[in-house]
């Protein structure tokens, strides 16, 4: 599974230049979709009262979000539930707590409703699950002599197996950060890249990392966009690649580590990452959200965000709960007490164990 290769620099292809053209032309295609629909997606024909609000908000949710028949849902049953609990002498907060419990039925932390005075969010995607991390732990492995570039903390162990830790898609390493870091990790047998408890972040700072990993464009998965109100009127799937980087690329092996606090922006990196040369994933299933998440409004002024653009993987199949290792690996009880890290402990041993070719 694994090869033995040296770090490769390659120049881009001609054929990606080609293809640039009509990379350009459906990125802005995208972009002034999302900007159209962003748009139309803003209600103003419902009263400000607790009534009106409830039914904007039960009706933005069912022209709009994207997960209904994957999940099951049968959203005119839970407006005939919420409904009827509706009073328009409610307050804020009543409301707010009615709205968002609504919202939960929808199981979907990228759906949040946002008000002057609370966040409604639902936490259990991942508060079901073992936590499988320990950050104090892994103080253990990076001691306080450990590199910082661009949001990823880096440094080589002791066995010459380099290990990131990448915290917050948020934070985007330019580059110049990826080139340093994947020349210092040159000399080693292979790569850890940690991503546990990372919430998501950039889609834009996961493509330019997975970029790192592969030699050739590389289909990863589809996303598809709404055409219409009802649930199930989407357009045909537009494909999404891995697009080698054309400055330094690592060819040893890698292991990704993962847990159930891996989400979003994160989920959609390591299922470009399970499509790479010589990548294992270990730990445990990611905690999903590969819907795009789009953002309306509400009479009152409170915002709602949700699920608005599904993402697949290459093969078509969803990928909104999250993703299985390839080798389920739990944080033990007993290597705790020993201040090691079961995870990291398995992919060392991975990246050092000789494979067939």
């Amino acid at each position: 599974m694994f090869s033995n290769n040296y770090i490769l620099r390659q120049k881009t292809k001609d054929k990606r230049q080609e293809d640039r053209p009509v990379l350009i032309f459906c990125l802005l295609f995208f972009i002034f979709f999302l900007f159209f629909l962003t748009a139309c997606v803003k209600i103003e024909t419902f009263s400000n009262d607790p009534r009106g609000n409830f039914e904007a908000l039960w009706k933005i949710m069912d022209e709009h979000y994207c997960f209904f028949q994957y999940k099951e849902i049968d959203w005119n049953k839970i407006h005939s539930e919420y409904a009827e609990r509706i009073d328009n002498s409610m307050n804020d907060e009543s409301l707010f707590l009615l709205l968002n419990e609504m919202l939960q039925e929808l199981k979907d932390g990228h759906v949040n409703l946002s008000t002057p005075f609370d966040v409604g969010r639902y936490w259990k995607w991942f508060e079901d699950y073992p936590r499988n991390f320990n950050s104090n732990i892994l103080d253990n492995y990076l001691g306080s002599q450990y590199a910082i570039s661009g949001g990823i903390s880096y440094k080589i162990l002791e066995d010459n197996i380099g290990y990131m830790y990448y915290g917050d898609f948020s934070s985007g390493p330019g580059e110049t950060n990826l080139d340093y870091i994947i020349d210092k990790f040159s000399i080693c047998e292979g790569i850890i890249i940690d991503v546990r408890d990372n919430g998501g972040g950039l889609l834009s700072n996961a493509d330019k990392l997975a970029a790192r990993f592969v030699n050739e464009k590389t289909l990863v998965g589809y996303i598809q966009h709404k055409t219409g109100k009802g649930h199930n009127d989407f357009s045909e799937p537009f494909a999404r690649y891995n697009e080698p980087s054309s400055r330094l690329r690592y060819q040893k092996p890698v292991v990704v580590l993962t847990n159930r606090s891996c989400y979003s922006a994160t989920n959609d990196f390591v299922n470009a990452m399970r499509y790479c040369p010589n990548v294992t994933i270990v730990g445990d299933k990611t905690g999903g959200g590969s819907g795009l998440p789009f953002n309306s409004e509400i009479p009152n002024g409170w915002s709602v965000r949700f699920s608005a653009c599904p993402i697949f993987d290459a093969n078509m199949q969803q990928i909104e709960s999250g993703i299985e290792p390839d080798i389920h690996v739990d944080l033990s009880e007993r290597d705790m007490k020993k201040g090691k890290d079961t995870l990291i402990e398995t992919a060392r041993n991975l990246l050092k164990t000789p494979t067939q070719q």
